[in-house]
């Protein structure tokens, strides 16, 4: 690990007891998980009986009601110690929306069981293959039949969806063009993907350069009790643009978690790895890019900070959750990239964990929103410019 700076950490027991249970999950048990394509079950198993996974389900409803500042600080651990937290991210905030917007039965049917582990609520379907980031372009929609919406459509980048019970699902129930406003029409499921039927939903995985356990979805006349709509019918896009902030805080953790695994492990390096007689890292061309991406691990981490305490007082942080995934996925690309450099060969060897690490936090430079769409919330929203698109 980095020398830690001298700020009195108030979840520095969390962080060490992520630590303990991560350290039983060291690089050949991800290496392996990474050559086969498998999904972490024993890892997530952990977490959740661990109750990290729980970690913003009020305590009423049977989990740890934390802050964002300490679940962010589980994540950021679970990066720094190696692991990948992309397995099971999503439960820690997908919930919200849940919390937020669903009705007493609802929040009193299903949050006690995720936070138990009984149910998982890993997938979350939004992104489809024609709208990508321009969520309100979607083509899957939900029609009333009675006391049931029919579902047709599909889904792409729904990652877990072939390892959790439910699913947010977000679907058109408005037409495009009868809709009041452009974002009026989507409305959100909980789908139950245990009692779907095969012929009317089918999970395709999506093999990628990482280990993420992606896939795209098809609906074909998927039947969900209507009392499954989240919310009120025809609001669904508020509904998730609600809990992105969240998102997008944890998100930025796992970065910075993340940029201080590539920093350490490339300091150690320096040390230990010994050219022309002496140890690489008494060479400022080697310490240099080390010392710079501390620096700006640093200075994004201050960023995660001030965004989580300003989500905790319940201000409008769209600005500051936005700019604290930008800062630290850049910083943790940055830190990626310092680290291939430092270890040269070595950096391409599957031993290492270096080249493993290093796709996986190049996701976050793409998603689960671009940086570029990052900068255009930016320019319009914070500094006035027109809009871009």
């Amino acid at each position: 690990m980095t020398k830690p700076h001298t700020d009195i950490d108030p979840y520095a027991d969390i962080r060490e007891s992520v630590r303990a249970l991560c350290a039983k999950f060291p690089g050949d048990y991800w290496r392996e998980l990474d050559r086969e394509r498998a999904y972490p079950t024993a890892f997530v198993k952990a977490l959740t009986e661990a109750g990290y996974l729980a970690a913003l389900i009020p305590e009423e409803y049977g989990g740890s009601g934390l802050t964002i500042s300490a679940a962010a600080a589980i994540l950021e651990e679970v990066h720094a110690s190696g692991s990948n937290g992309a397995a099971c991210h999503a439960q820690m905030y997908t919930m919200g929306t849940i919390l937020r917007h669903g009705s007493p039965a609802q929040k009193e049917r299903y949050l006690p069981k995720i936070a138990t582990g009984e149910l998982r609520l890993q997938a979350f379907g939004v992104t489809e293959p024609t709208s990508g980031t321009d969520t309100l372009s979607l083509r899957t929609t939900a029609r009333k039949e009675g006391d049931h919406y029919v579902i047709n459509g599909q889904k792409i980048w729904t990652s877990r969806a072939e390892h959790s019970d439910l699913m947010l699902l977000l679907a058109r129930t408005t037409p495009r063009e009868q809709a009041q406003k452009r974002t009026d029409g989507l409305s959100v499921f909980l789908v139950d993907m245990r009692l779907a039927q095969s012929t009317n939903m089918s999970i395709t995985p999506i093999r990628t350069m990482m280990n993420h356990a992606t896939t795209q979805i098809f609906f074909d006349d998927l039947r969900v009790p209507a009392e499954n709509l989240i919310g009120e019918e025809g609001k669904g896009f508020r509904y998730i643009l609600s809990g992105m902030n969240a998102e997008r805080i944890l998100i930025a953790a796992e970065c910075i978690g993340d940029a201080k695994w590539f920093i350490a492990k490339a300091t150690n390096y320096a040390k230990e790895r010994e050219l022309f007689g002496r140890p690489i890292g008494k060479n400022q061309g080697v310490q240099f890019p080390i010392a710079r991406a501390y620096a700006q691990m640093r200075a994004a981490e201050l960023m995660v900070h001030e965004a989580a305490r300003k989500y905790e007082a319940g201000a409008d942080i769209g600005a500051e959750a936005n700019m604290a995934k930008l800062l630290a996925a850049d910083a943790s690309w940055a830190a990626a990239d310092m680290c291939v450099q430092t270890h040269g060969g070595f950096g391409f060897a599957e031993e290492y964990d270096v080249e493993r690490k290093f796709r996986e936090t190049r996701l976050y430079q793409v998603a689960p929103i671009s940086t570029n769409m990052i900068l255009s919330y930016l320019a319009e929203h914070v500094l006035g410019l027109p809009r871009s698109y």
